[in-house]
């Protein structure tokens, strides 16, 4: 009996060292774990090196992933500004050569939270965008990954930014068809810098146009000259729209726009504040010359990625402009209305529509008052 007691005794004994050693490894495992999640770098001011004017010599692959090499060059002039105080950036891109001329743009959006950069290419000839190129700086060196088609073949796409600590930053684009073993390179650019005070004169050039009022005569694609300038911002904003609630709430703040691509393109910031936060946003606007439509992308600071574009145009004074989203897990249709451009009080309002556009909730209404420009030059 004695013996079954301390055999009892025993097992007790093991069984608790067991436990407890197995809770101490448990506890290691999940202390390990939380070491090891990775730390980020912040890296919003990476892009800092391409504020400016530069001149660009850049070289192309004609005949992608065919066997060729056959190159063509183009000379050219890129224009970079920043956006939210460097953690966006716009780059006007211009070029000519023997087989063509190139003018595009760049929007570059940093996420805070993936400590990622989005790089949004567009083409002033149908005024798209194509989908971002994401990635980031390690050493020195930014890469930045996407995929597409290329005669109807899936690709991976790869920008690799190096030289970005020197006056003549160099980027290349290459293509990859067998999942990132190999890259084959068919865009080179070299830079060289012009001046570092592009940023103010391309500002001074702004508020000039902006000077002209908005009695500026319009002209094709030039729908939203009469934004061109600071602002004032008045906003009301529905809490909780599609709901039946009529809950709004005011926010003020103050906005720029300024003209790309000679005003076939703009890009449109905006900073408010009200009783239910900060709004820290932009809208970049795009003229398609073959529709003759307009493509409005809007984004949000706190996650750094374009929105998919409202599509439309002015008819009579007005800008109506659509597309398709979903709210509480619901598809809708979502209108921009643009009213009153031509009379220096430009009004906006955004509205839901969950039964196929027959009725329209507004949720979103911003009234704008033109900031002189002795006020703007003074912030």
């Amino acid at each position: 009996m004695k013996v079954l007691t301390k055999l009892l005794i025993c097992c007790a004994l093991c069984a608790s060292a067991f436990f407890v050693q197995a809770s101490e490894v448990s506890a290691q495992q999940t202390n390990a774990g939380q070491s090891a999640a990775p730390v980020y770098r912040d890296g919003q001011r990476d892009f800092d090196f391409e504020i400016g004017s530069w001149k660009i010599h850049l070289k192309r692959r004609l005949n992608p992933l065919t066997g060729s090499d056959k190159w063509v060059e183009f000379d050219g002039t890129s224009v970079t500004r920043k956006i939210w105080d460097g953690r966006s950036q716009i780059e006007e891109f211009e070029t000519d050569g023997a087989a063509r001329h190139i003018e595009g743009l760049t929007l570059r959006l940093y996420n805070p939270q993936s400590h990622q950069w989005s790089l949004y290419w567009a083409n002033a000839k149908d005024g798209t965008i194509v989908a971002p190129q994401i990635g980031e700086f390690r050493n020195g060196v930014g890469e930045f990954y996407g995929t597409d088609t290329l005669n109807g073949r899936f690709i991976l796409i790869r920008f690799v930014w190096s030289n970005t600590t020197t006056n003549t930053p160099h980027f290349e684009q290459s293509f990859s068809v067998d999942g990132g073993k190999t890259w084959e390179v068919n865009w080179i650019t070299d830079q060289t810098r012009v001046s570092d005070e592009a940023e103010k004169g391309a500002g001074q050039q702004n508020l000039a146009t902006a000077a002209t009022g908005p009695e500026a005569a319009v002209s094709e694609g030039r729908d939203f000259d009469p934004l061109i300038g600071a602002w004032k911002y008045q906003l009301k904003r529905l809490q909780h729209p599609l709901t039946g609630s009529t809950a709004w709430v005011d926010l003020e703040g103050t906005g720029k726009c300024f003209k790309v691509w000679d005003g076939r393109a703009e890009l449109d910031t905006i900073e408010m504040d009200g009783s239910t936060g900060h709004i820290e946003g932009l809208t970049l606007r795009l003229y398609n010359p073959q529709t003759h439509q307009w493509s409005l992308y809007w984004a949000n600071s706190k996650v750094a990625k374009l929105d998919p574009p409202q599509v439309g145009e002015f008819e009579n004074g007005r800008g109506d402009f659509y597309a398709q989203d979903t709210i509480n897990g619901r598809t809708i249709l979502i209108r921009f209305d643009w009213s009153n451009l031509s009379r220096g009080t430009p009004h906006f309002e955004q509205s839901f529509s969950d039964d196929g556009g027959k009725t329209w909730e507004a949720n979103w209404i911003t009234n704008q008052t033109r900031v002189p420009d002795e006020s703007h030059k003074a912030d």
